[in-house]
């Protein structure tokens, strides 16, 4: 058997049944290239050695093949599908004929809705990287852009260790080369860990820090304004 179990997004997120098929597995993995996990503080609670791997052995077929034999788990952040490596890896297990139970967890898919904002109203979300020397794309700003003329709000990804002004700095960066206004009215930082903090205000005055992702509304339900002047 091969378990994808999620973490959740703060201690204590991590759900009985997660805990009851750790109990069962003969290894656990964990990988956190894609969102906060405390590793040491789950390995504590469940008194188990819980073995990290970097993206490369995740992606490589090493938990197939050993779930084959044993019962294997790969411990994530949030939910264990909200990153299509993990997709991929479920459809290759599935493909091989191994068995696999997906555990699901909170995530910042869902959480977001704390800041106020109907999730149905949610378009496409986007991912913000840093700039690279042969990789500066304008995508994540275009779908702001392309969610706004639906009316929708855009939910903005960023790498780990990127605070909320490095990415208002980026997307400032492109809207002036495109002639753009779409920051112009008040967005939102959001974090969820230990302590959930939630900002509303003119773009560059957000100042949360790691790790955080950004929210651009679009256009707004009465009670939607009502539960973001709770933020400003």
């Amino acid at each position: 058997m091969l378990y994808l179990i999620g973490a959740g997004l703060k201690k204590g997120d991590i759900t009985l049944n997660a805990v009851e098929a750790l109990e069962n597995c003969q290894k656990i993995y964990a990988e956190h290239y894609t969102g906060h996990m405390d590793v040491d503080y789950i390995s504590d609670f469940i008194h188990r050695e819980i073995i990290v791997l970097d993206r490369a052995k995740v992606e490589s077929l090493l938990l197939i093949e050993e779930a084959k034999e044993n019962n294997i788990a790969l411990l994530t952040p949030g939910d264990p599908l909200t990153a299509t490596t993990h997709i991929e890896l479920m459809i290759e297990a599935i493909r091989q004929g191994v068995e696999i139970e997906i555990i699901h967890s909170p995530s910042i898919f869902t959480a977001v809705a704390e800041c106020g904002l109907q999730l149905y109203k949610f378009g496409r979300t986007a991912t913000l990287a840093r700039p690279q020397q042969n990789y500066n794309p304008d995508s994540p700003y275009d779908i702001i852009v392309e969610n706004k003329k639906s009316g929708l709000h855009t939910l903005m990804l960023m790498e780990i260790d990127m605070p909320a002004k490095e990415a208002v700095e980026i997307l400032k960066k492109i809207e002036t080369k495109k002639n753009g206004n779409v920051l112009k009215e008040k967005i939102i930082a959001v974090h969820f860990g230990e302590q959930n903090k939630i900002q509303y205000r003119n773009a560059d005055s957000l100042d949360l820090q790691t790790p955080c992702c950004l929210v651009i509304p679009g256009n707004l339900h009465f009670k939607e304004e009502e539960a973001l002047e709770l933020w400003k």
